[in-house]
Formats: C-alpha cells, sequence, structure tokens
C-alpha cells in the first residue's frame, strides 16, 4: 500500500516552497511597478510644485496690480485737486496785487483792507495744505522746467541766465510745476569780439 498520499504536513511545506518561489517572481514585478508609481509620484509632485508656483506668481501679479491702480488713482486725485488750484491761482495773485495799493486811503478802507488780507491768507493757506508751493525766482537761475522766459534784457551787470524780475509768481508741488513763473532773463551782450 504504497499509495503517494500526503500528509497535511507535506501539503503545508509544498505550498510554503510554491509560496516562496510566487513572491520572487512577485517582487520583481513589484518593483517594477513601484519604479513606475514613484515615477507618476515624481511626475505629481513636480506638477504640484509647478501649480505652487503659478499661484504664488498670479498672487504676486494681483497685488502689484492692486498697488499700482492704487498708486494711478492717488495720483490721478492729487493731479486733479493741483488743477483746480491751478484755477486759483491767478485770482489770488491778482488780490494780492490790488492788497498792495493801499497808500493814500481812509482809515475806513484799510479796515476793508486787513479784511482781504486776511481772505488772500486763507487761500493760500488751503494752497499749501495740498502740497502746492510757490517759490521765488528774482536772483535765481533761469530753468525752463519752472520758468517762462516772456522777457530778455542783454546786461553785463548779471551772469547770463540770471531772473532780473518775476512778473508772475511760479508754483509747484512735490511731483511737478503747477504753474511756471513768469520771467524776466538776463542775456550777455554780444560785442564785436564774439561775433
Amino acid at each position: 500500500m504504497t499509495q503517494n498520499k500526503q500528509s497535511p504536513d507535506d501539503e503545508i511545506l509544498d505550498e510554503t516552497v510554491s509560496g516562496s518561489e510566487e513572491p520572487t517572481l512577485h517582487t520583481e514585478a513589484d518593483s517594477s511597478e513601484t519604479l513606475s508609481v514613484n515615477d507618476h509620484l515624481n511626475q505629481e509632485a513636480k506638477e504640484a510644485t509647478d501649480y505652487k508656483d503659478k499661484y504664488l506668481r498670479l498672487l504676486a501679479e494681483m497685488d502689484n496690480t492692486r498697488k499700482r491702480m492704487q498708486k494711478e488713482k492717488k495720483d490721478m486725485m492729487r493731479f486733479s485737486v493741483e488743477n483746480v488750484i491751478s484755477e486759483f491761482l491767478l485770482p489770488i495773485d491778482n488780490l494780492e496785487k490790488a492788497l498792495q495799493c493801499t497808500t493814500g486811503l481812509s482809515a475806513e478802507t484799510l479796515n476793508w483792507v486787513k479784511g482781504f488780507e486776511m481772505i488772500a491768507a486763507q487761500f493760500k493757506e488751503v494752497v499749501s495744505q495740498n502740497g502746492v508751493e510757490g517759490f521765488a525766482s528774482v536772483g535765481e537761475t533761469f530753468d525752463p522746467h519752472i520758468h517762462e522766459a516772456v522777457e530778455v534784457e542783454e546786461t553785463n551787470d548779471h551772469p547770463e541766465g540770471t531772473i532780473l524780475q518775476e512778473y508772475i509768481k511760479g508754483y509747484k508741488s512735490d511731483s511737478r510745476t503747477v504753474r511756471p513763473a513768469r520771467v524776466k532773463v538776463a542775456k550777455k551782450i554780444k560785442t564785436e569780439q564774439d561775433s
């Protein structure tokens, strides 16, 4: 009676031996799948990094756009205020010139003059509060950015380009000339030797 009957222990042993061979085959397959999974994970990580980079760039661009728009709005407001103020400069100048002609007036009229002087001072204060300031030109060198030459006088008493007289006062803000000063400029007298 020699039958090839296997005992239950033999079956376990066979399964273990046969099972030990399969994992070695599966390990090679698993390693190629693991490489494929790792490649896929690396690619996904790279895409995530790219998306994060794009997101951060868009945030920065939006922030820059917001700041630029705020600056443009602020500049527009400032230029609007300066343009309105520039319209008031000529009447203020005329009021100041009228107030300079106070000789020979009666006491009652001088009281009126004092009131108008206070009004002129209030106008000047409003102009100054909005960042617009007048500047003196007499004795300075002519600068075409802030001066407008309305007359030239040939003289050897002053260096060429010196401002001799200011007809209308100039005003400027921090960033630009609101109204150029209208001035008389010295010019050197040409002699026969210069020709």
